[in-house]
């Protein structure tokens, strides 16, 4: 039985890079479907891919995770290979990851970047990369390397689980919590990263997407671990509370006496707060778990597609 194979590059403005992407992977994977969505490109992006022979398709939602979130629901195939439409990534590698990911078998199999060129990553890049990969790697586990590639195999059971809430760079963040929060296999692959062919121009905002990635994993810690999130402030405003009303209760327990009342009540609200952030935690705790579990299900209905 063939196994389907789509090549998802999602593109906006990539009229200088396109041709090749396409081409290239063309080359290296003759039977495999080639998907470029067009992201309101103002250049001739759209034109270049199809003469390229690839199938156009448009997005008119700005942002990655708008692209990924049609293209994911858009396309049906066994395996998907998403990669970015500027001509950083080595083509040739994708059939390797894909071998590795239909011999694990992985639902995600990452192309973990080996610098090739010395301006392939700008310097905020490289350090944000590593900050935010970390802190992710901390939090939700460390099975995912350079979290921020652009370059993935995905299974059909990974894509068709996966409730996209991104809309934009930030999309790469959700992907690698998908797949830990989910406790699928991954593995990865180094390949050669290269700057971009001139005259085309990077849409990353250092500063900009960086803030908005570090958002998102606030907003996904508090969605995935509650607990966490509200346990934290709980403690937080506990030790705030005892730091206020230790020297009320000191002097009330050497004089018998309470002269600062505001103080005292002031203590006591905090306390109060900090009780309800940690049952706020306790419930919201419970349903991320039936969401997950949800998830899950989803998950479940899919099973691994392998060359027979």
């Amino acid at each position: 039985m063939t196994v389907r194979i789509a090549v998802l590059i999602p593109c906006y403005n990539e009229e200088v890079a396109i041709g090749d992407v396409v081409r290239d992977f063309c080359r290296v994977l003759p039977d495999a479907r080639i998907y470029v969505y067009d992201n309101n490109s103002h250049d001739g992006t759209a034109r270049v891919a199809a003469a390229a022979g690839a199938t156009v398709h448009s997005e008119t939602r700005q942002g990655k995770g708008h692209v990924v979130r049609r293209m994911f629901r858009d396309i049906e195939a066994d395996w998907y290979v998403m990669v970015d439409g500027d001509a950083t990534y080595d083509a040739a590698i994708a059939p390797a990851m894909l071998r590795l990911a239909m011999d694990g078998p992985c639902d995600l199999v990452n192309c973990v970047r080996r610098e090739t060129e010395q301006n392939a990553y700008r310097d905020g890049h490289r350090w944000g990369n590593r900050v935010l990969t970390g802190t992710v790697q901390h939090i939700f586990g460390d099975q995912v390397q350079d979290m921020l590639s652009g370059y993935k195999i995905f299974s059909r059971r990974f894509v068709k689980s996966f409730p996209v809430l991104s809309v934009g760079f930030d999309i790469e963040t959700e992907l690698a919590i998908h797949a830990l929060e989910l406790a699928m296999p991954v593995a990865h692959l180094e390949g050669d990263y290269r700057g971009r062919p001139p005259g085309s121009q990077s849409k990353l905002r250092t500063y900009r997407d960086g803030w908005r990635i570090l958002r998102l994993i606030v907003r996904m810690v508090r969605h995935e671990r509650p607990m966490l999130f509200f346990g934290v402030i709980a403690l937080l405003l506990a030790l705030l509370s005892m730091g206020l009303g230790t020297p009320v209760v000191l002097h009330y327990l050497a004089t018998g006496l309470v002269p600062r009342f505001p103080t005292a009540f002031l203590a006591l609200g905090i306390m109060v707060l900090a009780a309800l952030s940690l049952t706020t935690g306790v419930v919201l705790d419970t349903v991320s778990r039936g969401r997950r579990e949800l998830r899950m299900l989803v998950y479940l209905q899919y099973p691994i597609r392998a060359v027979e």
